[in-house]
């Protein structure tokens, strides 16, 4: 799977690597957007809500063609959501509220065939497959595959050195806004508590050797150090840029003498 391998050596050589997340609105011309606008790599995520899976399918479509990276966010850490969600043909997954080894196990038995694991696989995603035989799942999607287990709560903060070294982890990830109402400081991103949990997390990447996927302010973000980045979700940046433009708009002065009136059609 060329776009996962091109997404795995970008975050495992500390190159800079930047994404969005589709949250509240996907169609699959935001593929096409991204690509366009330089962006490295684009998340669609089905945790908070259900876009229409055919066109989930067909964003990965473009992404396998394109050699673009589409990765999903399942619902959940548990087998059967994470499954469905490979079926759909990314080449990886964010996954949420990872809290221990035994939901990184159920990951690792949902993402590889028998016997490494005991995942079925089917739908779009084996249209990825010159064939079916388990050589070619492995080293035509299994060993290219990038999950990214998020940190959201106390438990997975306690245990986030035995997930980043787990070996089905591509790089350690946080989710910052549930991590800090875990932590119950929401939201307060300066806090020290939350500012320190992060640094936890990102001290357990670097000792097991990966990367930190981070969402934030990316300029921010890149001053400090991080490198592998969700830059925003886009109906949020939509929202938020149209806003500035309004304010811009009402705050700008009027000409001193009018314009030239339009010629009648």
């Amino acid at each position: 799977m060329k776009s996962g391998a091109l997404l795995k050596q970008k975050i495992n050589s500390q190159q800079p690597t930047y994404g969005v997340m589709a949250t509240f609105h996907f169609w699959p011309g935001l593929v096409e957007i991204a690509m366009r606008a330089g962006l490295d790599y684009l998340i669609i995520d089905l945790e908070h809500l259900t876009h229409q899976q055919e066109m989930v399918a067909d964003a990965c479509a473009i992404g396998r063609r394109e050699n673009f990276p589409i990765l999903i966010r399942p619902p959940a850490a548990e087998f059967t959501p994470i499954r469905l969600a490979l079926d759909l043909g990314p080449c990886g997954l964010l996954i949420p509220y990872v809290q221990d080894l035994a939901m990184m196990d159920e990951i690792r038995d949902a993402v590889y065939l028998k016997p490494r694991g005991r995942r079925r696989p089917g739908g779009p995603g084996n249209l990825w497959m010159k064939d079916y035989h388990y050589e070619t799942w492995k080293t035509e999607f299994e060993d290219d595959l990038v999950i990214l287990p998020q940190i959201e709560s106390k438990i997975g903060l306690a245990n986030v050195d035995a997930i980043a070294r787990h070996p089905v982890t591509t790089a350690i990830a946080v989710g910052p806004y549930d991590l800090s109402a875990d932590l119950g400081v929401c939201w307060k991103p300066e806090s020290p508590e939350l500012t320190g949990a992060i640094k936890k997390i990102r001290d357990a990447g670097h000792a097991a050797g990966k990367n930190m996927w981070m969402i934030g302010d990316g300029p921010s973000l890149k001053q400090q150090g991080f490198s592998f980045l969700c830059l925003t979700e886009p109906i949020m940046f939509l929202a938020a840029s149209l806003g500035q433009l309004v304010a811009r708009t009402k705050s700008s002065t009027a000409p001193s003498t009018p314009p030239p009136a339009l010629p009648l059609p």
